[in-house]
């Protein structure tokens, strides 16, 4: 079981965008990209066959998945993630600060 997966809120601990959060949007191998954070110019020729048109468009980079870390509304800070097993026998993610389950 992933500690970060897809729709998770995270904030980025290192790097020109320290301190900011975010909402997961990919996660590729070890790199994860978060929505609105990390974005580079991209210079694209036209292609009239493909139907694209040249210019500058924006593109999301990914982050290192050690770069970021789960965001814990409760306290407002980075949190460390550990899995559990509930009632039922299934395991669940749950932040180590205050043992809440995450969502």
């Amino acid at each position: 079981m992933n500690k970060i997966k897809k729709k998770d809120e995270v904030i980025i601990i290192t790097g020109k965008e320290k301190g900011s959060v975010g909402t997961v949007t990919d996660i590729i191998g070890n790199k994860i990209k978060v929505e609105g954070l990390n974005i580079f110019k991209k210079h694209v020729k036209p292609n009239p066959k493909a139907g694209v048109t040249g210019g500058i468009i924006d593109h999301d980079m990914p982050f290192a998945i050690s770069n970021v870390a789960i965001y814990n509304p409760k306290i407002k800070k980075a949190d460390k993630v550990g899995i559990r097993f509930n009632k039922d026998g299934k395991k669940e993610r749950f932040f180590k600060s205050n043992g809440e389950k995450i969502d």
